[in-house]
């Protein structure tokens, strides 16, 4: 039942059903409407209670006991809490910008922001056992002569992940998330140590090798001077417009490699794609677009890093559907790891109420337990 709590009736003639309340202590009248909006309106009363009389046309009077109401009570909508940040909004930089001054300085919000941020940072050790199997195991294939054993990791694989790690290194490193910055650091290191084991034993050509350690330390060198506030806006624009372009192009094509022989071997899903990335940053630079469409812009960068890493388990399942014999040679050990050091970050994601963040951690844990 809907009420409406007014010092004068709304209406002349209330309509049929409806409740009145009068006060003998007050100056208090309340209409109660069913199937009406609820309007909150209460006045100040020094009483300590109220006796309100019940009555209708179908019963006799009922004597209440109503409580006085606090005065910090009577203004309405009340918002205690922030709201979550909206999907278009995840790249702003710390949402937690929504959180009103008082609460920040709590010692509970401290205390939460504390060990979020501890929770993160230990993830980096999960995550650096989960590479250097693999590196040293390279290592020994290498110095032994055995170049035809890094034949069976694909490069293209490792330079998904490269530009996967690369993006949220960017999406972090505004967000000025020491402690993720530190571990997507670690990952674009430990992910470029193994491509150049790769190139070594000629797994990997050369060209697409160079090119892509000049995009590293490209990206490494701006991203630290980004984060330390020492680089110029219109050069990091031109770094985010960059990986913006590079994900949206590399996300359709991976996917489309991922059926072949399936479906025919193409690059077009990654040429069509390419094309409407640079068309959508040069109109959203332009001021061609709406407000939300500057900001989706804004945003695929960081959205294609997540695709990129929710899609790579997925071609595994894939992988394995097609060929069970392959399940043999994955190694429970590494997927653990990966759960664990997802689920480190997941805590810091809903603390600062990113969606993107949670989403691209969650969705990984998710698809290694199926």
């Amino acid at each position: 039942m809907a009420c409406s709590l007014l010092p004068l009736p709304l209406r002349p003639s209330p309509p049929p059903n409806s409740y009145h309340f009068f006060s003998h202590q007050h100056h208090l009248i309340a209409s109660c409407f069913s199937r009406s909006r609820p309007y909150y309106h209460y006045s100040q009363s020094q009483q300590q209670g109220r006796r309100l009389l019940l009555n209708n046309n179908k019963s006799n009077g009922l004597l209440f006991f109503v409580p006085s109401i606090h005065p910090s009570l009577t203004h309405y909508p009340l918002k205690p809490y922030p709201a979550p940040a909206p999907a278009l909004d995840s790249d702003a930089p710390r949402p937690t910008h929504q959180t009103s001054d008082k609460l920040k300085k709590s010692n509970s919000f401290e205390q939460w922001d504390w060990l979020t941020a501890k929770f993160a940072g230990a993830s980096n050790l999960p995550f650096l056992l989960l590479q250097l199997p693999q590196i040293i195991l390279n290592a020994r294939n290498l110095m032994a002569g055995n170049k035809s054993a890094l034949l069976a990791v694909p490069w293209l694989g490792m330079f998904t992940g490269l530009l996967g790690n690369l993006s949220l290194l960017s999406y972090f490193a505004k967000k000025r998330e020491t402690e993720v910055v530190v571990v997507q650091t670690l990952g674009v290191v430990s992910i470029y140590v193994v491509i150049a084991q790769l190139a070594m034993a000629e797994a990997m050509p050369l060209p697409h090798f160079v090119i892509t350690s000049f995009v590293v330390a490209s990206g490494l060198i701006l991203n630290f001077l980004y984060y330390f506030e020492l680089l110029n806006l219109g050069i990091w624009r031109f770094w985010e417009d960059f990986i913006t372009i590079a994900g949206l192009s590399a996300l359709p094509q991976v996917m489309w490699s991922t059926f072949v022989p399936y479906i025919q071997n193409s690059i077009l899903p990654g040429v069509m794609a390419f094309i409407i990335a640079v068309v959508a940053v040069i109109m959203a630079r332009l001021g061609k677009l709406s407000e939300n469409g500057i900001k989706f812009v804004g945003s695929i960068s960081g959205w294609t890093a997540t695709l990129l890493f929710m899609w790579m388990p997925v071609a595994q399942m894939w992988t394995n559907f097609l060929n069970p014999n392959n399940i043999k040679g994955l190694s429970a050990i590494s997927m653990l790891l990966a759960m664990i050091g997802n689920g480190l970050m997941i805590p810091r994601a809903l603390f600062i109420r990113d969606f993107m963040w949670y989403d691209c951690f969650s969705s990984q844990n998710f698809i290694a337990l199926v």
